[in-house]
């Protein structure tokens, strides 16, 4: 075959393809090729007008479960999809160095306990030296007035007295270090006993595990995430709007949103929680978050459109029971003067029962639905 044929018969193919469906079979006089079961009209009616922002669903806290302690990672409790309540226990670390430790501060503090008896001991006994001391002082001054002991003697009663007084104020350093000791070990005690709690990791609100990244074995470090959480309700759609239309989104308003995946398609309520004021330099575009309802089977990642009212427009629509889809061609039945007429239609987006007709009917038209007899 020449070069010239092998074009030509592929050229002619689509021809005759473009020349089928653009053609519309003449209905054939004094016969009854089709008669519907009912009828219904197509009606030429104002459709709303909106502007399909895309975009993508996204959680609105995605938060990384982390180890504030460096541990082994014993069991992990959950799997992706898990949905868990705030307190539930997530990830269990290796706690064996964090109970040594607290046993370690625990008898320190015991120990710094028993110091303080000791001190507040030796206060006493400091304290009643110093009384009896001070007492011998006082007496042998007034006999020395009194002309009845001497002067060393007096003297040596005062130096007694003044040892008293310093070792009493040794006795009451003594006890205020051996209570600031005390206290300095009960700290250590809390701390130990958090770092012990820590190896316990916990939940912090209700939400769904999205992600695992850690397995029995693995160690555990701060900044190093464990789990992936997000907070139950929380997802939104975030979508680009572009700069010409962004005047029409406000704060708190409730737009419909159109998630394809979701069972049957249809819009849901997203309400506009976020704008960010600052606009993309390369798409003359802003971000706008709208929160979504919670449905079954919304996950983070999926595929939506924001759909922003820009107004009214006229449209025909039809009732979705009157075309007929073979593959990607759509049909109606249309009734002419003498008959039925096939007609190739392109549909649009269903309102209701209705689909709206973007090309090949103009409205007021009578179409069939079903078939109640066929002709022979």
């Amino acid at each position: 075959m020449n070069t010239h044929a092998t074009r030509f018969f592929p050229l002619l193919a689509a021809a005759l393809i473009l020349a089928a469906c653009s053609s519309q079979p003449e209905p054939v006089a004094g016969k009854t090729a089709y008669q519907p079961r009912t009828t219904v009209a197509a009606e030429r009616a104002a459709l709303p007008r909106v502007f399909d922002a895309v975009g993508t669903v996204k959680a609105r806290t995605d938060s990384r479960v982390e180890a504030q302690v460096t541990g082994r990672v014993l069991k992990v409790m959950v799997r992706p999809g898990d949905k868990v309540k705030a307190g539930d226990e997530l990830v269990i670390l290796d706690s064996r160095a964090s109970t040594a430790q607290l046993e370690r501060s625990r008898q320190a503090m015991a120990s710094a306990h028993s110091q303080i008896g000791q001190a507040r001991d030796a206060l006493a006994a400091a304290q009643a030296a110093f009384d009896k001391a001070e007492s011998t002082y006082r007496r042998m001054k007034q006999l020395y007035d009194q002309k009845v002991v001497t002067a060393e003697e007096v003297e040596k009663a005062e130096a007694a007295h003044l040892q008293a007084r310093a070792a009493l104020g040794q006795a009451r350093e003594g006890v205020s270090a051996a209570q600031s000791r005390g206290r300095e070990a009960g700290k250590v005690v809390q701390e130990a006993e958090i770092g012990l709690d820590y190896t316990t990791i916990r939940a912090q609100e209700d939400g769904e595990v999205a992600q695992r990244l850690a397995d029995p074995g693995d160690l555990a470090i701060p900044g190093k995430a464990l789990l992936s959480l997000q907070t139950s309700g929380s997802l939104r759609l975030e979508a680009m709007v572009r700069e010409s239309l962004i005047g029409r989104v406000k704060i708190g308003q409730v737009l419909p949103v159109v998630i394809e995946a979701l069972e049957g398609g249809a819009p849901i309520d997203g309400t506009v929680d976020e704008i960010e004021p600052l606009a993309d330099p390369v798409t003359r575009s802003f971000l706008v978050k709208a929160r979504l309802p919670e449905r079954p089977g919304l996950y983070p990642g999926m595929f939506g459109r924001l759909l922003i009212p820009l107004g009214e427009r006229e449209g025909v629509l039809a009732p979705e029971a009157a075309v007929t889809r073979v593959g990607q061609l759509e049909t109606v039945r249309v009734k002419t003067g003498d008959g039925w007429q096939t007609v190739y239609v392109r549909t649009g987006a269903a309102h209701g029962d209705n689909v709206e007709i973007l090309s090949g009917l103009s409205g007021g038209e009578t179409l069939g639905v079903g078939i109640e007899t066929e002709a022979k």
